[in-house]
């Protein structure tokens, strides 16, 4: 597979000289150690709460399947398509987020999950990689056109962000969040040490 034919103009030829076959590599090794862990756990939750042995199983595999589905389908996009499908998906994922607060299903205090029929559904997990798209748009946005103030909107939609998680509370979500967004300001060329600083205040937060 890695000597595929240039010559191929094909779509599976042409994502598979582009994409980074690395990190694609990376993401099904993390999926497949998951599905291990499920299968030691899974079958003892399940008995204590009386289901069927291999009922986490079943619906573990679907999930990954599906998953993996999404992943070799997105990574297929091109740039722009993807940039735009960040841009609908966070726009409806954070509206989503807002709504956990008031429609949201509570668990030990924590609003964080939206009924769906068959499932409940997380929104914030969603917004996560559509806010890392979005926001390493706008601050690359900032150096090429220098038309949309990238920077700013860059904050103020992190500040959006951050008081939907703390009022849900979400301080996990948020850390990863906080930590994606100061790895991105530092690749854009803010101080090491504003971003020590940031990453110490998150820690003491």
């Amino acid at each position: 597979m890695a000597g595929y034919s240039r010559t191929d103009d094909s779509p599976f030829g042409r994502w598979w000289r582009h994409v980074d076959r690395t990190t694609l590599v990376c993401t099904f090794i993390l999926i497949g150690f998951g599905y291990i862990l499920m299968l030691a756990a899974s079958p003892a939750v399940a008995v204590r709460i009386g289901a069927s042995r291999n009922m986490f199983i079943f619906k573990q595999v679907a999930f990954l399947t599906l998953a993996g589905l999404i992943v070799v389908s997105v990574s297929m996009l091109s740039r722009r398509a993807v940039l735009r499908l960040s841009l609908v998906g966070g726009a409806l994922m954070l509206g989503a987020t807002a709504l956990t607060l008031v429609h949201g299903i509570e668990i030990k205090g924590a609003r964080r999950w939206i009924a769906l029929p068959m499932m409940s559904l997380q929104p914030s997990e969603f917004l996560k990689p559509c806010f890392a798209v979005v926001t390493g748009w706008l601050l690359a946005q900032r150096r090429v056109a220098g038309l949309i103030p990238g920077m700013l909107v860059s904050f103020a939609l992190f500040g959006v962000i951050v008081l939907l998680l703390k009022s849900q509370p979400d301080i996990g979500m948020l850390t990863v969040i906080t930590a994606v967004f100061l790895a991105q300001l530092f690749v854009n060329g803010l101080n090491l040490i504003f971003v020590g600083m940031g990453f110490a205040g998150m820690i003491g937060a």
